[in-house]
């Protein structure tokens, strides 16, 4: 028994060596896994979970990411932000089109009564000086108003009526003039060319006659739809001559709070501006009218009235209306008069058109 204790501590020394052995090994082998020494570095991290452990020495240097937006060019963000901002407005732009094309009829009646209220409340507003009511006043200016412009479209189609057989006959001696001129002229068209063109034209017409069918049906609508913007039209001037002031204010409850001072200082200002624009308009087709008118009488144009209250409706059209109502008056004077007579018309729409545009306008 008394080697017992003698044979336990050499067991026990010769452990404590055998596992001095296996952590020299377990070392060697965790080196050989890792030569960077990486694990060795995360062992000697602080204790504090928090803490992010520092890089080894010998970690590259990594620079921090630039924010996003600092990191596009100034000139992109900027179109960027000027780019979404222009497709909002153009869609705002397409959406409020698309409203006013399926609400033109109104837009449009609206408009003419706008024009004309500009044209008519000078008249109200010398009617109140001299004492009358403002509703008297606006009754009897809306009333004289569409009574002249009545009379003035019933002369029209009645000038229309009583020289329409005149016309035709007129009409077809202007274009045996016309095909005589052409076997005359320089162009060397001969009768059988004009032939080949009038049973063209002929043809055309046969093989058309359910498009001329469905354009007068087009025409029949048009009239409809003319005579309900004509009442519009009538209804919204009534209104806008005699409450035009309560109207603008509650439009301009409308407008946001921060815009809405300058919108009622501009408002006024350009009110003034069109009743000005729509004066001066008026006093030029007036002029254009009555010359061209004259030139069309003095050389024996049938329709010369009817024409020139064309020319004076046209005037209120931007550049397309003066050509339009000249070429008329140029055709209605050549398929009548024939071509001298046609030119002169030219010369004196030529020249009155000058004259306006020149020293009028």
């Amino acid at each position: 028994m008394s080697k017992l204790p003698g044979w336990l501590g050499r067991f026990g020394s010769e452990l404590t060596e055998l596992g001095a052995r296996l952590e020299e090994r377990r070392e060697r082998a965790a080196a050989d896994d890792d030569p960077l020494g990486v694990t060795g570095a995360a062992d000697a991290a602080p204790d504090d979970p928090g803490q992010v452990p520092a890089p080894p020495t010998y970690a590259p240097s990594v620079a921090a990411k630039p924010d996003p937006v600092a990191a596009i060019p100034w000139g992109m963000r900027v179109a960027a932000e000027a780019g979404w901002r222009l497709l909002v407005l153009a869609g705002t732009l397409w959406v409020l089109m698309q409203i006013i094309t399926a609400v033109q009829l109104v837009v449009l009646a609206f408009s003419a009564a706008l024009l004309i209220t500009a044209m008519l409340q000078p008249t109200v507003v010398r009617l109140k000086r001299f004492g009358l009511p403002h509703g008297l006043a606006t009754a009897v200016t809306a009333v004289l108003g569409f009574v002249i412009i009545g009379l003035v479209g019933w002369f029209v189609v009645w000038q229309v009526m009583e020289n329409l057989d005149t016309l035709s006959d007129r009409v077809r001696d202007g274009i045996d003039e016309l095909k005589r001129w052409l076997l005359d002229s320089p162009f060397h068209v001969t009768e059988s060319q004009i032939n080949d063109i009038a049973k063209n034209l002929n043809d055309t017409i046969g093989t058309n006659t359910e498009e001329i069918t469905s354009a007068g049906l087009q025409g029949v609508t048009f009239m409809v739809e003319f005579l309900t913007g004509l009442l519009l039209a009538m209804f919204s001037t009534l209104f806008l001559l005699y409450d035009g002031r309560r109207i603008w204010e509650w439009s301009l409850k409308l407008v946001p709070a921060q815009a809405r001072p300058g919108v009622a200082g501009a408002g006024p200002r350009a009110w003034r501006t069109l009743t000005a624009y729509v004066r001066g308009t008026v006093l030029v087709a007036l002029i254009d009218a009555i010359f061209i008118g004259l030139g069309l009488y003095f050389l024996n144009v049938p329709l010369a009235v009817p024409l020139a209250v064309f020319i004076f409706l046209f005037a209120f059209i931007p550049l397309l209306g003066a050509v339009v109502s000249g070429a008329l008056a140029v055709v209605v004077a050549l398929v009548t008069e024939g071509v001298f007579t046609a030119l002169m018309v030219l010369v004196v729409v030529l020249a009155v058109q000058q004259i306006e545009g020149h020293i009028l306008q």
